[in-house]
């Protein structure tokens, strides 16, 4: 994907999950997420965070003691903000180009992917992951070494996709579709066990 088809996917991506946010219950709002220890309302606050000042976010990683877990975890838990709050700044977000000093624009299209999911799965709504996009992220957290290493931790199998062209390790063959690749390389689903899977070369 070229950048500005990345970016437009983001615009896309940040303007459907705010409708979706929009139209959650309270007890939606505050249902749990796909990220351990996090209600749905931490997530969307969490994808937010990306458009903090960088003034401020030095002051942030400097109360965490530069760790880069922590201090996104407490920004997410310490997020007062209410539901219309955190939806109208996820809408004001769209057709920006800002992101965190040090990140690609494949970082914010990986994010919002991937917990877009983790806020739609546990709520039981179908959001689909538009396939580009999903194999654009994919590899790119193949070969991401920070803050999440998935080739490193993903061992021993080959992942394909069966509705894109993705590929990627070494082992015994894990066929499925795109999305659910996208959510074992970052940890939210276990690698099918060997009933589940082709033995690969």
């Amino acid at each position: 994907m070229g950048s500005d088809e990345v970016w437009f996917t983001i615009d896309d991506q940040r303007a459907s999950l705010a409708d979706v946010l929009e139209g959650l219950t309270p007890a939606q709002w505050t249902s749990t997420s796909l990220c351990d220890g996090w209600q749905v309302r931490h997530v969307a606050a969490h994808l937010t965070h990306s458009h903090m000042a960088p003034p401020r976010m030095v002051l942030e990683a400097l109360k965490s003691g530069f760790r880069f877990d922590p201090m996104i975890r407490r920004l997410a838990l310490e997020d007062d903000r209410s539901q219309p709050e955190i939806v109208a700044a996820m809408r004001a977000m769209v057709g920006s180009r800002k992101r965190i000093v040090g990140t690609v624009a494949l970082d914010p299209l990986t994010d919002l992917l991937v917990h877009g999911q983790d806020i739609a799965v546990p709520l039981g709504l179908d959001r689909p992951v538009p396939t580009a996009a999903a194999v654009a992220s994919a590899n790119h957290l193949w070969r991401m070494r920070f803050p999440m290493h998935p080739a490193a931790t993903v061992k021993g199998v080959r992942l394909i996709a069966t509705d894109a062209d993705f590929a990627a390790g070494r082992g015994r063959e894990i066929n499925a579709p795109i999305r659910d690749i996208l959510m074992v390389l970052t940890g939210r689903r276990a690698v099918p066990d060997e009933a589940n899977a082709h033995r690969g070369a």
